[in-house]
């Protein structure tokens, strides 16, 4: 039972940021048929930036609804969610709409929106849920987490999208020759890659379904909710739960609790703000393999580091 739960909570995890990674990793096959060209990783950045309206707005209801706002019905909304509009991206994401002068891809623009909604909401969603379980899965939960960058860069590895070649294209009047890169088609289409997608969210919604309804979990939650409602309510429980005095009163813990969280969002304003559109062109004159690799192997790190915590414990 304790390695099923693992499993599930590791897709729970694979869950929460598939969607978005996966569109990052697919891009140079959708980047050439599309208006905004280059300019859609930027789209893409500042549409996530006002997805965070949904973690906004979930920490507004919680603080001003304390105990009428359910979780888990949020985290079901959300997988569902999430499902949809990876399936209607696979048959709607090179429609394009006239909007004024010129012409943009407004379906997927509206699209990704909802998918990034889906996955920062899921950062204020799902890691609340893990409290139900044992710390101990929280480890593997992050390692999902890691896994939702990796499993789409090798789903696009395989797909082979952005390998190019040199060709001699035309002879110049100086009789030297021009090379121009041809790009070799793809393994399988983006429509097929969306539909991966939405089957990898599918997985994570089932997951989800059946770890909320394990009968020896919710016995173990319900169990673990008790004794903490009775500690609550009699001034005593276990030692474990009740957290050390820190001293979070004085100035100096203060001040390393700002400097904690401005790390935290400085880290924050790198990796979801200025390194991702950036990345394509920073790569580009390496080739699409350079990107593809960089982006795909970066992903990497973030599982494995997550699955050496789990023996490494300082």
């Amino acid at each position: 039972m304790g390695l099923v739960v693992h499993l599930l909570v590791c897709l729970l995890g694979t869950g929460s940021w598939v969607a978005i990674n996966g569109v990052w990793v697919e891009l140079p096959l959708m980047v050439p048929r599309l208006p905004e060209g280059w300019l859609l990783p930027t789209y893409l950045t500042v549409i996530i930036q006002l997805a965070n309206l949904g973690p906004l707005a979930f920490t507004l209801a919680h603080r001003f609804l304390r105990g009428r706002v359910d979780e888990v019905a949020v985290i079901y909304g959300l997988l569902v969610l999430g499902c949809l509009a990876c399936l209607l991206l696979a048959f709607f994401w090179q429609e394009t709409r006239l909007l004024g002068a010129s012409r943009y891809s407004l379906a997927l623009l509206v699209l990704l929106f909802f998918l990034a909604l889906v996955d920062c909401t899921s950062s204020v969603t799902f890691l609340p849920y893990m409290r139900r379980l044992p710390s101990r899965h929280l480890t593997t939960y992050f390692v999902g987490e890691g896994l939702s960058g990796l499993l789409p860069g090798l789903v696009a590895l395989g797909q082979g999208a952005g390998v190019a070649r040199c060709v001699n294209a035309s002879l110049l009047g100086n009789g030297t020759t021009e090379l121009l890169a041809e790009y070799q088609e793809a393994r399988f289409s983006v429509r097929t890659f969306f539909l991966l997608l939405s089957g990898m969210m599918a997985s994570s919604l089932a997951a989800f379904l059946v770890l909320n309804h394990l009968p020896r979990l919710a016995k173990g939650s319900r169990a673990c909710q008790g004794s903490l409602d009775g500690a609550a309510a009699t001034g005593t429980g276990c030692p474990m739960l009740r957290p050390p005095d820190s001293g979070a009163g004085t100035a100096p813990f203060r001040v390393r609790r700002a400097f904690v969280f401005g790390l935290m969002g400085w880290a924050n304003v790198l990796t979801n703000g200025l390194l991702p559109p950036l990345q394509s062109y920073s790569c580009l004159p390496y080739g699409h393999l350079t990107y593809h690799l960089s982006a795909t192997l970066g992903s990497l790190a973030n599982p494995l580091a997550c699955f050496l915590g789990m023996f490494l414990v300082s």
